[in-house]
C-alpha cells in the first residue's frame, strides 16, 4: 500500500541567514534512510558552511538562483537547471542574487548531520 507523506517537518537550516527547510522524505519526517527529499527557500545573501558529504546531493531549481562554489570554481544554476554535487566533493551553496531561491534537494543516501561534515 502507498504511503502518504501528509506534511513535511521544518528542519532548522545551517548558514549565515534564517533558510526554510520542509523535509518531505528523509531521516526525521519519514525515518527513511535511502534518500531524502526537501523544499528549500532560501533568502537573498544566505550562505552556509562548505562540506564534504558522503551523499550525492541532486538540486533542482525552481526559482532564483542557487551558486554551488567547488574546488575548481563556481557554478550557477538557474531555474529549470539542476546540479549533481557527488558524494566525497567539497562544495558550498548560496544564494547570492536579492530574491533568494527556491528549489528541491535530493540527497542519496539520505541526509545526516553524521554524513554531512561541514568545514
Amino acid at each position: 500500500m502507498p504511503t502518504l507523506i501528509a506534511a513535511p517537518t521544518r528542519i532548522q537550516a545551517a548558514g549565515n541567514k534564517p533558510k526554510l527547510i520542509d523535509e518531505f522524505i528523509g531521516r526525521v519526517n519519514s525515518k527513511e534512510e535511502r534518500l531524502s527529499v526537501a523544499h528549500m527557500r532560501s533568502p537573498g545573501g544566505w550562505v552556509e558552511p562548505g562540506q564534504t558529504p558522503q551523499f550525492d546531493e541532486f538540486t533542482i531549481v525552481i526559482a532564483g538562483m542557487v551558486r554551488v562554489t567547488h574546488k575548481s570554481g563556481t557554478m550557477d544554476v538557474r531555474p529549470g537547471q539542476a546540479v549533481i554535487a557527488h558524494a566525497g566533493e567539497w562544495v558550498q551553496y548560496s544564494t547570492p542574487e536579492t530574491d533568494g531561491a527556491e528549489y528541491i534537494a535530493v540527497c542519496l543516501p539520505a541526509f545526516s548531520m553524521e554524513t554531512v561534515h561541514r568545514d
